[in-house]
């Protein structure tokens, strides 16, 4: 089971505001601040952003990828919005993704720093979106 992660920034003062309006359609806001991490969450640090002094900006090497649960379509529609909306690039955008094994409704987005953000829901009836 895991209990939290972390993603590297390059830049906290612009991590921060971005990812405050990319995990509040998900239910996640900023719980901890500390002077080179920030930590997000419902209920305790999930999430934590922390600054990589000398890390450079939008290298593709530097990315990582996390998958968030939502609760339905509705909230992944949000997120990717809000995300948009802050300057993220999209990599997909939200849509049924239908593989062998299972079904599932998703939107991926990228941040400054290359870091890969998705939002998953596993819907169990027919979806309109």
């Amino acid at each position: 089971m895991i209990d939290h992660v972390s993603i590297a920034v390059s830049d906290l003062d612009r991590a921060v505001p971005f990812y405050e309006r990319v995990f509040a359609p998900l239910g996640m806001t900023r719980l901890v601040t500390r002077p080179s991490m920030v930590g997000f969450g419902k209920t305790y640090p999930e999430v934590w952003i922390n600054l990589r002094v000398g890390m450079a900006p939008l290298s593709p090497s530097s990315g990582a990828h996390l998958c968030l649960r939502a609760k339905t379509a509705t909230e992944i529609d949000a997120f990717y919005a809000a995300a948009m909306q802050a300057g993220a690039v999209s990599e997909s955008g939200p849509s049924i993704r239908p593989h062998d094994r299972v079904r599932y409704y998703a939107a991926f987005i990228a941040d400054a720093d290359g870091n890969r953000i998705e939002a998953v829901t596993f819907p169990q009836d027919e979806m309109s979106h």
